[in-house]
């Protein structure tokens, strides 16, 4: 009896204790404090469901989600070259979760007409550039990264970059090196090429992993990207957010379609203010099918006739014979070219340079010293006022004939440099945005570049800018929603072909609805052309790709 006497009084002293502890850890934790007011307040609300309200009050005070970890996977893009998909997962009351996915395109500067790189050498260096992408997210990358708030999208981007580079002790840079032809004696010589920019492999992590923590903050806060990087320029979102106007490719007819025309390498086809974005889409995608049927001869398959980005690629071997498709397209369809919708010319210039003979080769046979294409671009542009945008009219080494070209024309139409301009990588590290004087910025997300960077190159921006895509594009969405958020006048994506590209005109379609809905969408953009022949033009357009 004494010694059942004594398990009955340790028990009640264990008991006693663990009653005590619970009571110290739940008074500690604030749980009764908090489970008396959500009683009293729910009594007095009586909600139907009355566990979700417990179950939505009580999630109100749990700790926020914590990075767990990341982890990097190889993926292909539209042109099955390898990339990196980026997943982000957190803790989230006391489980792992996986939140989002991010994938970039890997990519690369261009390459010059005279490369020495094959195409086989250029899928190499992507796939290693990926594969060392890979490994900065999967180790160092993610020891940095663990543990860390995602909202701060600032210390993200910048401090922990900082950190990882200088843990890096040399870096080998990748380049799309080409070694020029030699040149011949000409009436004046052109300024040779510029070396490409250096690109280090893998850097495709850094805007991965900054997309990736974007994307994840704004599911947690259960926000579109777009409205959630839209507060990262100000505090609060703006009221009112404006969808981009389109740039359609309707046509590829450059050197790689095989005519004779060399000087057009794609058409883009732009609807006129004043139209939503999906009545312009609309318009767009009709003019588009039209053309589809008066170039495809009826024994090819379509897949046959569409270039990788996704329009026709048509081999013309004379410079009106794209321009009467579209005319002819339009007369179908009751539509009149320069009023329901305009054109911009993607000239891609640094293809067409023969540095053997130093002159651009604009048709079969037909070659131009860079100062005779004043004249070439006069011809075009009075032959057909349509067109309000040529990309890449010369090379970027054109320093004299760029100034020449945008003094005469920057009132009529927009000249803008794609492949002939610096990265926005270079221009931020060199903290000088000034004598870029531009009618209009495109920006690339791309490489080393962060959303943070995107963002700060956007307050200094002085005018219109356009997003566009790279050539190897993902399904990944979220283009649509950085445009949106940081107020791009015009978003360049390329055809209406291949789900990589369409994805993003889907989401840009749901963004839309969305703003209508809230009654946040702002009126769209005009096409502007702020200078006049009149002025002193010093640098006229640089786009910048990220």
């Amino acid at each position: 009896g004494e010694r059942r006497c004594r398990c009955r009084r340790g028990g009640w002293i264990r008991s006693c204790t663990l009653k005590q502890q619970a009571a110290e850890y739940y008074r500690g934790n604030q749980v009764v404090q908090e489970m008396q007011k959500v009683l009293n307040s729910m009594f007095s609300q009586k909600p139907g469901d009355v566990f979700g309200h417990l179950g939505d009050y009580f999630s109100a005070l749990a700790n926020p989600p914590s990075i767990t970890r990341l982890v990097g996977k190889e993926v292909l893009d539209a042109n099955s070259q390898a990339t990196v998909q980026v997943e982000l997962l957190c803790t989230i009351r006391n489980f792992e979760k996986s939140i989002c996915t991010a994938t970039l395109p890997s990519f690369c500067t261009a390459l010059s007409p005279t490369s020495s790189d094959t195409g086989e050498a250029s899928n190499e260096k992507k796939y290693e550039s990926a594969r060392i992408a890979l490994e900065w997210i999967n180790d160092p990358l993610n020891s940095m990264l663990t543990g860390i708030l995602p909202d701060n999208q600032a210390q993200i981007d910048k401090q922990n970059m900082l950190d990882f580079f200088s843990e890096i002790d040399s870096l080998t840079f990748i380049t799309c090196c080409f070694l020029g032809k030699k040149s011949v004696a000409v009436e004046k010589p052109i300024t040779p090429f510029e070396p490409p920019e250096l690109v280090l492999p893998g850097s495709v992590a850094f805007g991965a992993v900054s997309l990736v923590f974007a994307k994840t903050v704004a599911k947690l806060k259960n926000i579109p990207l777009y409205m959630y990087m839209s507060t990262m320029n100000q505090q609060e979102s703006p009221k009112e957010m404006r969808i981009p106007i389109p740039m359609i490719s309707l046509f590829n007819c450059g050197i790689s379609s095989g005519g004779k025309l060399c000087l057009i390498k794609e058409m883009i086809g732009v609807p006129k203010p004043g139209l939503s974005f999906k009545q312009g889409l609309k318009m767009m995608i009709d003019l588009h099918q039209k053309i589809l049927m008066l170039s495809i001869p009826p024994q090819r398959n379509l897949r046959e006739v569409l270039s990788s980005a996704g329009c026709v690629l048509k081999a013309c071997d004379r410079l009106e014979q794209p321009f009467e498709i579209i005319e002819e397209a339009c007369t179908a369809l009751e539509l009149t070219l320069g009023e329901d919708f305009h054109l911009i010319i993607n000239c891609a210039a640094h293809e067409l340079m023969d540095y053997t003979k130093e002159k651009y080769e604009i048709m079969s046979g037909v070659l131009k010293h860079p100062d005779e294409m004043m004249e070439v671009y006069e011809n075009l542009i009075a032959k057909y006022p349509s067109i309000i945008g040529l990309i890449d009219p010369l090379r970027k080494e054109d320093v004299e004939q760029w100034i020449s070209l945008c003094s005469a024309f920057s009132s009529q139409c927009y000249l803008i440099a794609d492949v002939a301009s610096k990265s926005m990588v270079k221009l931020t590290a060199e903290q000088n945005l000034n004598g870029v004087n531009s009618t209009c910025l495109v920006l690339k997300y791309a490489n080393q570049c962060t959303l943070t960077d995107l963002t700060e190159v956007t307050k200094v921006i002085e005018g219109e800018f356009i997003i566009g895509c790279t050539e190897g594009e993902t399904a990944d969405d979220s283009l649509a929603d950085i445009a949106v958020a940081l107020g791009a006048s015009l978003i360049k994506l390329g055809g209406l072909h291949h789900g990589e590209r369409v994805a993003k005109y889907n989401r840009l379609l749901a963004i839309e609805e969305e703003l209508a809905h809230r009654g946040a969408l702002g009126m769209g953009c005009f096409i502007l052309f702020p200078f006049s022949l009149e002025q002193d033009v010093t640098v006229e357009i640089s786009l910048f790709k990220l």
